[in-house]
């Protein structure tokens, strides 16, 4: 409880039962309102119920059926604009885990209604680009999570995302894919624990606090990463980290309801205001895979396989023109100084090495763990190697075709 109680003290506020929204004085009173919300000092009523019953309308009927709470925070207003955070909580011990956004609200004429937008919907981008309430850089994001990218869902499995911990810790992965929930959505998520405790900020971007317990991090392609269960976190309000930013530390916090056992950190991939499924992803260099049901799978690295209960270590993001070399339980694949294997032999390079691709072209056919292919790698030593040994996130070049 300490813990919590520390944190709370930032926001300067406890409210029991009832959601916060802190404007931008940082004075809070807090009031219910017929929709369940609460609201705080210059933010509107109407708007919190208004967001309230978008982030409903979002989340659907069955879903918003177990989340019987809701939190919103306004985080900047004036008297035409608003933007903030949104969670729709649930009760405490409940298997159901909340579910949140970042909106933007506009003001529709001079009455009360307000037009909400929230992440993951076209007009949220499009209400961005001519907010006055956000900063540059705020904008700029924003234009990315309005749900016209759909890399994530569309084959694109690139990241650039380490783990959740410092650069060479190992940690156990405590429960392998499963949805967010438990429920019947993708298996975004993964439960994670051990070295010193630390989370740390998988990547750069603008980091959200929409209740206590859990931190969002909104990335500038449309991806976000989401972590749940923390003690001793920040509080942030648009706070701009970067990749390996101390956000918290592993806990058994609910503050937006739900359940948690042990100490670890819920962890969560999204794109667009949506979960999606983790698998093939790649995160600090490994792959997880399902299993036969969620919390089972495993992580590869190379040819490296952990299963759940296992120790993965953290070997940092790969960048969008690498790979990583999977010798399909060999040793190692040979490097050539032509794209086949009628070019001789230049060296080897080890399984689960990350290569720098310079560009690629077609050559001799080769089968590996994820299929057959013709495309070779020419790495930036000059020398190559068959796609069919290299994951890369993408099934296709990386960094162009070769010139003439």
């Amino acid at each position: 409880m300490g813990r919590t109680v520390r944190w709370v003290a930032a926001v300067a506020v406890v409210v029991v039962g009832f959601a916060v929204a802190v404007p931008v004085a940082g004075a809070v009173v807090a009031t219910p309102v017929a929709s369940g919300a609460s609201v705080a000092g210059a933010a509107s009523a109407d708007l919190v119920e208004q967001v309230t019953r978008a982030a409903r309308d979002r989340a659907g009927a069955a879903e918003a059926a177990h989340l019987t709470g809701a939190e919103v925070r306004v985080l900047r207003s004036d008297r035409r604009q608003a933007y903030g955070t949104v969670v729709l909580t649930t009760p405490p011990g409940a298997d159901a885990l909340p579910r949140d956004w970042l909106f933007i609200a506009e003001r529709d004429g001079a009455g009360p209604a307000w037009r909400v937008a929230l992440d993951g919907q076209p007009a949220f981008a499009d209400l961005a680009a001519r907010s006055g309430v956000l900063s540059e850089r705020e904008s700029a994001v924003f234009a990315a999570h309005g749900g016209r990218l759909s890399a994530a869902v569309n084959g694109d499995y690139r990241t650039g995302m380490g783990l959740p911990w410092a650069v060479g810790q190992s940690w156990t992965v405590l429960g392998g894919p499963h949805a967010h929930d438990a429920g019947s959505g993708p298996w975004s998520s993964l439960d994670l624990a051990g070295g010193d405790q630390r989370v740390l900020a998988v990547r750069d971007g603008l980091a959200y606090t929409p209740c206590v317990g859990m931190i969002r991090i909104l990335h500038p392609d449309g991806y976000a990463s989401r972590y749940y269960h923390l003690w001793n976190h920040l509080r942030a309000d648009g706070t701009p980290v970067s990749a390996g930013t101390h956000l918290g530390d592993t806990g058994t916090e609910i503050g937006c309801g739900g359940a948690a056992n042990a100490r670890h950190v819920h962890f969560s991939l999204m794109h667009n205001g949506n979960f999606v499924g983790i698998a093939n992803h790649i995160i600090g260099k490994w792959l997880f895979r399902n299993g036969g049901a969620q919390y089972g799978g495993s992580a590869l690295h190379g040819s490296r396989s952990v299963p759940v209960g296992g120790q993965v270590q953290n070997y940092g993001a790969l960048g969008r023109t690498q790979g990583i070399v999977d010798a399909n339980d060999l040793a190692t694949v040979n490097r050539r100084s032509g794209p086949g294997v009628g070019y001789p032999v230049s060296g080897t390079v080890a399984d689960g090495a990350t290569v720098s691709i310079a560009c690629s072209a077609d050559g001799t056919s080769h089968t590996g763990r994820w299929g057959t292919s013709s495309l070779w790698n020419r790495l930036t030593d000059g020398t190559w190697v068959s796609d069919a040994y290299v994951y890369t996130g993408l099934a296709g070049p990386v960094n162009g075709r070769c010139g003439p």
